[in-house]
């Protein structure tokens, strides 16, 4: 075989090689194609069950989907969906309320007409809404090990709450010397409602529904949930719910490291769906805040001003080393000695060199009150009165009273108006609008009045 046949064989075993490789690329897309299309094709007529409920189990639909991991980078997208959960405007209806008439009630007003998105794709609520249906199946239908069992639903975001406000229940009420409590409790209840009406109409609080509850406190005998606001009279509030719950005889008789780390109370994210939603329903909702300016000078000098074996080598280090100038060796070392200038310097930063913290975070963050409706809001300038006030509206015992010792530095003044405008005047008349501005919210929720910058 002389050069030329060589090269001539060679050249028809490529063009061969060459045609069967398009054939078979051809062939294996098309495989793909019909498989994908199946596939696409049973997720829709399993999961968007919303105009056929009646022919397709709901809870069936969606833990199939849940299972499904397609390879199809389409389908995987449609599959991620299902698994994420809902975008973030998704709202949960009570179990058995008919659609439409469940997102005119759940709904803050203002909110009423906003589209419906799901994560990932464009279904309106007027055109497909498989999802509220399929929650709505689950948590009526399902066991409540089976309901804690599926995490896809504590993924859902942005689950409004009904915004009825609910009256008191003052049965436990006897005679009339509560009169002026009650009247300014009204007032607030009052108050914060409108105030929510108006800000929920401009915008929308989003949340993970667990982080929306995650510092509220549960005490099941007198059916109580307290939203932990530190620095507002937190740590005996706590105590409180410990005697009532049968923890203890007496809230002066359990030390602070009890309160906060002995987890003796339960916390609603513990629950599963059905838990919370019947809770929050049923149950006495309180919140007790305080003038953020004075609960954000009591936490620095809570945190900052004495020996701390977590905030100074945590926070104080971190806080130090960015904002003090020729930081000395054993500052950056141990992370005591801030200064309240550089602690509002970490505070306003947009890139703090570590995160927020409960203690100085915003109520509005930590209790979200215009999502839930506090049945009862308390203030730390009338902190007794309240407190005593809302142990009778929820059938305490008559010899149960609020606690009226500082939990921890009980010899430092307490942190009074006077105590916070000594604080103010190191800094500047910018740091001191821009730390109001930060607690904007909480001023305007609960009606306090804003200081003199």
């Amino acid at each position: 075989m002389n050069l030329r046949q060589v090269f001539v064989s060679v050249l028809m075993f490529g063009v061969a090689g060459l045609l069967l490789f398009m054939y078979l690329q051809a062939w294996i897309e098309e495989q793909h194609t019909e498989s994908g299309e199946k596939l696409q094709q049973q997720i829709i007529n399993q999961v968007q069950v919303c105009p056929s409920v009646g022919r397709t189990d709901p809870t069936q639909a969606l833990l199939i989907s849940l299972r499904w991991k397609p390879r199809n980078s389409h389908l995987a997208r449609k599959a991620h969906t299902c698994q994420i959960g809902l975008h973030e405007d998704f709202t949960l209806p009570p179990p058995g309320t008919p659609r439409r008439a469940a997102w005119s009630r759940s709904t803050p007003p203002g909110l009423r007409k906003h589209k419906m998105a799901m994560s990932g794709s464009r279904h309106w609520w007027n055109k497909a809404d498989p999802f509220s249906v399929v929650a709505a199946s689950l948590v009526s239908q399902l066991s409540d090990q089976q309901k804690m069992s599926e995490s896809p639903l504590s993924r859902f975001r942005g689950v409004y709450l009904p915004p009825a406000l609910h009256p008191l229940n003052k049965t436990f009420i006897k005679g009339g010397k509560w009169k002026d409590v009650d009247s300014a409790q009204e007032k607030r209840r009052s108050f914060l409602r409108d105030f929510c009406k108006k800000y929920n109409s401009r915008k929308k609080l989003q949340t993970h529904l667990m982080h929306l509850v995650s510092r509220i406190y549960v005490e099941d005998r007198h059916k109580v949930l307290y939203c932990e606001v530190p620095k507002a009279g937190c740590s005996n509030w706590k105590r409180v719910l410990m005697v009532l719950n049968g923890l203890a005889a007496s809230a002066h008789n359990i030390s602070h490291d009890d309160v906060h780390y002995g987890k003796h109370l339960r916390k609603l994210d513990s629950y599963d769906l059905k838990g919370i939603y019947t809770r929050l329903n049923m149950y006495t909702k309180t919140i007790f805040v305080r003038d953020p300016m004075e609960r954000l000078v009591s936490a620095f000098r809570d945190k900052f001003e004495h020996p701390n074996s977590y905030y100074h080598p945590v926070f104080g280090k971190a806080i130090i080393k960015k904002y003090r100038q020729n930081a000395n060796e054993e500052a950056l070392k141990t992370g005591s000695g801030v200064k309240f200038k550089e602690f509002i310097q970490y505070l306003l930063d947009s890139h703090r060199p570590v995160g927020m913290d409960i203690h100085w975070e915003q109520v509005s963050k930590l209790c979200y009150p215009c999502l839930i409706n506090y049945d009862f809001i308390g203030k730390f300038e009338t902190l007794e009165e309240d407190a005593n006030y809302f142990l009778q509206l929820v059938g305490a015992p008559a010899e149960l009273k609020f606690p009226k010792f500082k939990d921890r530095h009980s010899s430092d003044e307490r942190t009074s108006a006077e105590v916070v405008r000594q604080y103010l005047k190191e800094l500047s008349k910018e740091e001191r609008q821009l730390t109001y501005d930060f607690y904007y919210l909480d001023y305007l929720m609960f009606n306090y009045t804003s200081p003199i910058v």
